[in-house]
């Protein structure tokens, strides 16, 4: 769906398929990519995006989540919630007669993903049979990618230090949905393993906002983690990198960064289309003018 817009925006300041509609946009944590994507995206769209920080809606603090799920209900069309717990997530949702879209939370960041997908796709024509290797923290980014992967035939191989692996409760889940899917989920600790044969190697940030207390730790627990040419040389000859930014040296070298293996700036952009197509998916009954993905039968 995403292509079909950019295909159809291309020369155009405005493409109103969301005309008259509002988006309020919560944010807890400061974003780049989400917030300037949510806000172009949707006003290409003809809607209008309100943006909303912790000095202006006092989540939780001065209103409770659930009376601002009613309130912004009777105001706005949809909400996108960028917030610190995934619980708040849920009761925004339980309250809200809107929808809710999560712009991130502790546990997922499911729209990263959807960036993540349309770059790799666009990168190698399919998805079914590549191999993504995770090397870094087991995050919020990783857990979307253990939900996401198996549904469009995507393998998945895992390396983080000892500590540091994802959430037991989603790799159980994730388990079940890479054994219905036929594609292969491993856990590795050794960064070489992960890289492997795979296609793609993705990392993120090692401290997450919030843990900023623990940055020195975490930055001794990591060593070796650190992407480089050597740890592309043992995967597949078309290998790729990705990352959802911002990136610190220490995660990833420059060589790889900005080399033409690199999808980070294509990944990045990215992330307003896959934000407009989801919007319209949600908000709207617009079918693409193109073909649609396949996914694969997952029980």
């Amino acid at each position: 769906m995403e292509p079909d817009y950019r295909v159809r925006a291309e020369g155009l300041t405005y493409l109103p398929l969301l005309r008259g509609k509002s988006a309020a946009m919560i944010f807890e944590k400061r974003s780049t990519r989400t917030r300037i994507s949510t806000e172009t995206g949707f006003s290409l769209l003809g809607g209008h995006p309100c943006f909303l920080t912790p000095q202006d809606i006092h989540l939780g603090v001065n209103e409770s989540t659930r009376d601002t799920a009613r309130v912004l209900s009777g105001l706005a069309d949809i909400v996108l919630a960028r917030v610190c717990s995934h619980s708040t997530l849920e009761q925004l949702e339980k309250e809200a007669a809107i929808p809710i879209i999560n712009g991130l939370s502790d546990l997922y960041h499911p729209i990263q993903i959807l960036a993540d997908l349309l770059t790799l796709h666009e990168h190698y024509g399919s998805l079914k049979g590549l191999t993504v290797a995770w090397i870094g923290d087991g995050n919020n980014v990783l857990h979307s990618l253990m939900m996401s992967l198996p549904k469009l035939g995507v393998s998945l191989r895992i390396a983080t230090p000892k500590g540091y692996e994802p959430d037991p409760t989603v790799t159980q889940e994730a388990q079940h949905l890479f054994k219905q899917s036929g594609t292969d989920l491993q856990l590795f600790s050794e960064p070489i393993e992960a890289a492997r044969g795979s296609n793609v190697l993705v990392t993120d940030t090692w401290v997450s906002m919030g843990q900023e207390e623990e940055k020195q730790k975490r930055i001794r627990d990591f060593q070796g983690y650190q992407i480089t040419m050597q740890t592309g040389s043992v995967a597949a000859p078309d290998w790729t990198f990705l990352h959802c930014l911002p990136r610190k040296s220490e995660e990833v070298n420059d060589e790889v960064f900005y080399s033409p293996c690199s999808l980070v700036f294509k990944e990045a952009a990215n992330r307003k289309w896959t934000i407009m197509g989801l919007m319209v998916c949600i908000l709207t009954d617009y079918r693409p003018q193109i073909p649609m993905l396949e996914l694969n039968s997952v029980v």
